[in-house]
C-alpha cells in the first residue's frame, strides 16, 4: 500500500468534497418550502437539468461493468445495459409536456391523485427499495475501485460515500444535486474521454498500428455489429429496461424541477447525448483496447477491473487520483439522486401523508434529512450482498418495470384505468417479480445463467417479461371489472373530464375593491420559466387543527380535494399546477396558499388564490378563528 498516494488522494478528495459542501451550503440558504428542497424551486435551466441527468445514471461502477461487457461482447453488448440508457433519457424528452404538467412533488402522491390513497404507500415502499438497490450500486462500484488502487475494506468506500453524500444533500436538496452533479458529471467525463484515448494510443502502440487501423482492423469478425447478440435479446433487453427507466422517480423528479418545457425537454435530449459520449463511444474504445491488452480476460470479473489494472500498471500518482476522483465522483453523483429520490417518498409519502398530516415545514425541512440519510444507510447495507453492479442495476429496473410502470402510465393515458386496476397491477407485478428475483439469487446462477432461466426463455432476465405481462393483464382486466374513477381523478390528466369542473366565478370579482387590493400587497409572484409561482401566507388567531380544518374545508365546497390532508386542492380546472393548493406554513398558525398558473393565466389564477383565501377565512371565522395575510418584507 502506498502511504504516498492514499495520502495524495486524501488530500484532494478532502478539497473536492469542501466544493461539494459549500454548495450545499449556499443552496440550504435559499430554502423555504418542500418544492425548495426536493424540486429546486422549479427553477432548473436546460444545461443543468442536462448534466445532472447524465450525471445521475453514470455511475464508477457503471463505467467499469459497460467498459467489461464491449470487453468480453463486442458493440453488441451495448443493448443489455448503454443503449436504454441513452434511448430512456431521449424518451423521457419526449414525455416532458405530459409530465411537467403534472401537479406533484412525487410519484406516489401523483397516483393518489389519479386513483385514491391506497395506492401510494406500497408504491413509495417499491419506490424507495428501487433507489436503495440502485445507490447500493454506486457504493459497490466505489469499494471495487478503492479496493484495486488503494487497498482499502469495502467497509471504507461505504462510509466514506454515505457521509460525503449526506452531508452536502441534507445540506442543500435537489439543488445541490444537481449543481454537483455538473461538477461531476465534467469530471467523470474528462477522465474517462483521457482514459478511453490513452487505452486505445497504448493498445495500437502494441500492435504496431496507427490508431485507425487498429479501430478498424484489430477486432474480430462481427465485433463491431450491434446487432450481433439478436435481435430477440434485443427486444428483451429493451422491453426489460426501458419501461423502469423512462419511468424513474428521480428523472420525472427533474422533469417537475424545470423552469419550463422547453429547459426539460432540451434538458433531457441534451443529457441522452451526453449519456452517448460517455456509454456509447467512451466506454466502446476502452472495451476494444483492453480486449487487445488484456486477451486473456474471459470472465466478467476480471473483465470489471481491467480499466483499474491497466491505470495502476501505467500510470503514476497524478494519474491514478484523478481516475479515483472521477470515478468517485460518478458513483457520488447517482448515490446523491436516488437518495434525494427515495428519500421524498419516505418523508413525503409516508410520513407526511400517512404519520403526520399536519406536520409543519419547520418539521418537514428535519424528516427531509433523516428520510436521505435512511436511503443511504440502507443503500451501504445492501452493498455488501454477493451481487455484482449491473446486476443491482438489473434488479432494481425489473422491479420497477413489472410493478409501477403500467400503473403510473396506464393512469396517464388510459381513462379506464381505476384504482382497483392500478393496485391490482402493482400488487401482482411487483410480488411475482421479486419472488422471481429472490428465486434465482437463492438457486444462484450457472455459467452465468440464472436457475429460472434454465427452466425457460420467458424466465430470462429474472422473468420480467412474465412480471410486466402479468401486470399489465391486471391491469386491464381488473379496471374493466370496476367503476370508472371519479372525475374529480380524471380532471388533472384529460382534459374533456376537466371540463365538466370548470367555474364561471372570475368575472364576479371586484379587482379595484380595497380588500383585493390588500390582498395583492399579500401575494409573492415569482416568474418561472412559461408559468407564475405564486405564494399567499396567512396567520391564524390560534393554532389550527390541521385535521378538522381541511375536513370542514373539503365539507364546505366540492371545489377542495384533498390528497391525503397535507395539501388540499381547489381544483376548479385541468391544469391543476394553475389551481390554489394549501399546505401547513412553517408553524401551526401558517398556511401557506400556492398556485402555478402559465402566464398567460396569470390574471384568472390571481382571483382564484383570492377566492380560495377568502373561503378559508370564511371557514376559519366560522370556527372562531381569525386569519391575517403577511405581506413579503419586498411590499412592506
Amino acid at each position: 500500500m502506498d502511504t504516498t498516494l492514499i495520502i495524495g488522494f486524501g488530500i484532494t478528495l478532502a478539497a473536492y468534497l469542501v466544493v461539494l459542501v459549500a454548495i450545499g451550503w449556499y443552496f440550504n440558504k435559499k430554502q423555504k418550502t418542500v418544492v425548495d428542497f426536493w424540486l429546486a424551486g422549479r427553477k432548473l435551466g436546460a444545461l443543468p437539468l442536462g448534466f445532472a441527468s447524465a450525471a445521475s445514471w453514470i455511475t464508477g461502477g457503471g463505467i467499469l461493468a459497460v467498459t467489461a461487457m464491449y470487453l468480453l461482447g463486442g458493440l453488441g453488448s451495448i443493448w443489455t445495459f448503454a443503449a436504454p440508457n441513452v434511448i430512456a433519457l431521449f424518451l423521457i424528452g419526449l414525455l416532458v409536456t405530459k409530465i411537467k404538467s403534472l401537479p406533484a412533488i412525487t410519484q406516489p402522491e401523483l397516483l393518489e391523485q389519479r386513483y385514491a390513497g391506497s395506492i401510494r404507500g406500497p408504491v413509495a415502499v417499491i419506490i424507495a427499495i428501487v433507489m436503495i438497490l440502485f445507490a447500493a450500486a454506486d457504493i459497490s462500484g466505489l469499494s471495487l475501485i478503492f479496493g484495486v488502487f488503494f487497498g482499502f475494506d469495502p467497509l471504507f468506500a461505504a462510509v466514506l460515500i454515505a457521509v460525503s453524500v449526506s452531508v452536502y444533500v441534507l445540506l442543500g436538496g435537489l439543488s445541490a444535486v444537481v449543481w454537483t452533479d455538473v461538477i461531476q458529471y465534467l469530471m467523470l467525463a474528462g477522465i474517462t474521454i483521457f482514459l478511453a484515448i490513452a487505452v486505445i494510443f497504448t493498445a495500437s502502440g502494441d500492435s504496431m498500428l496507427s490508431v485507425s487501423d487498429f479501430i478498424t482492423t484489430s477486432a474480430p469478425a462481427g465485433w463491431w455489429n450491434p446487432f450481433s447478440i439478436g435481435i430477440p435479446m434485443i427486444l428483451i433487453f429493451c422491453i426489460a429496461i426501458m419501461p423502469g427507466w423512462v419511468s424513474e422517480h428521480d428523472q420525472w423528479q427533474k422533469v417537475w424541477a424545470a423552469r419550463d418545457e422547453k429547459s426539460a425537454r432540451n434538458g433531457f435530449f441534451f443529457g441522452s447525448f451526453l449519456m452517448l459520449l460517455i456509454f456509447g463511444i467512451s466506454c466502446c474504445l476502452l472495451g476494444l483496447g483492453l480486449r487487445v491488452l488484456y486477451p486473456e480476460i474471459a470472465d466478467m470479473g476480471s473483465a470489471e477491473v481491467a480499466l483499474l489494472n491497466f491505470i495502476s500498471s501505467h500510470y503514476g500518482a497524478p494519474v491514478i487520483i484523478a481516475s479515483a476522483l472521477g470515478l468517485t465522483a460518478a458513483a457520488m453523483s447517482c448515490t446523491d439522486t436516488f437518495s434525494t429520490s427515495g428519500g421524498s417518498t419516505i418523508s413525503r409519502d409516508i410520513y407526511q401523508r400517512y404519520i403526520k398530516p399536519d406536520a409543519t415545514m419547520k418539521d418537514l425541512k428535519v424528516v427531509n434529512r433523516i428520510a436521505v440519510l435512511i436511503i443511504i444507510v440502507g443503500a451501504t447495507i445492501v452493498s455488501f450482498l454477493p451481487i455484482n453492479i449491473i446486476e443491482f442495476i438489473h434488479i432494481a429496473t425489473y422491479i420497477a418495470s413489472a410493478a409501477y410502470f403500467f400503473p403510473l402510465m396506464g393512469g396517464l393515458y388510459w381513462k379506464r384505468a381505476t384504482k382497483e386496476g392500478a393496485m391490482a397491477s402493482l400488487i401482482v407485478g411487483g410480488v411475482s417479480q421479486i419472488a422471481m428475483v429472490a428465486i434465482d439469487l437463492y438457486m444462484g446462477a450457472t455459467n452465468g445463467v440464472y436457475y429460472l432461466e434454465t427452466i425457460s426463455p420467458v424466465f430470462t432476465a429474472h422473468g420480467v417479461i412474465l412480471g410486466m405481462a402479468l401486470s399489465a393483464v391486471a391491469l386491464v382486466v381488473v379496471s374493466l371489472m370496476t367503476k370508472k374513477s371519479s372525475v374529480y381523478n380524471l380532471a388533472p390528466f384529460f382534459p374533456d373530464e376537466a371540463k365538466v369542473l370548470e367555474r364561471d366565478e372570475v368575472d364576479h370579482v371586484n379587482v379595484n375593491s380595497e380588500e383585493y387590493k390588500t390582498y395583492k400587497k399579500a401575494l409573492k409572484i415569482e416568474k418561472t420559466g412559461e408559468r407564475e409561482s405564486f405564494h399567499l401566507e396567512l396567520k391564524a388567531s390560534a393554532p389550527l387543527n390541521w385535521e378538522r380544518f381541511t375536513d370542514e374545508l373539503a365539507k364546505s365546497s366540492d371545489a377542495w380535494i384533498s390528497t391525503g390532508r397535507h395539501t388540499i386542492y381547489r381544483l376548479t380546472h385541468g391544469d391543476l399546477l394553475s389551481c390554489p393548493t394549501l399546505s401547513r406554513g412553517n408553524n401551526e398558525q401558517e398556511i401557506w396558499v400556492a398556485a402555478e398558473p402559465r402566464l398567460e393565466g396569470s390574471n384568472i389564477a390571481q382571483v382564484e388564490v383570492f377566492l380560495a383565501y377568502n373561503e378559508v377565512a370564511a371557514l376559519l371565522k366560522s370556527m372562531g378563528i381569525l386569519t391575517n395575510l403577511i405581506v413579503p418584507e419586498a411590499k412592506k
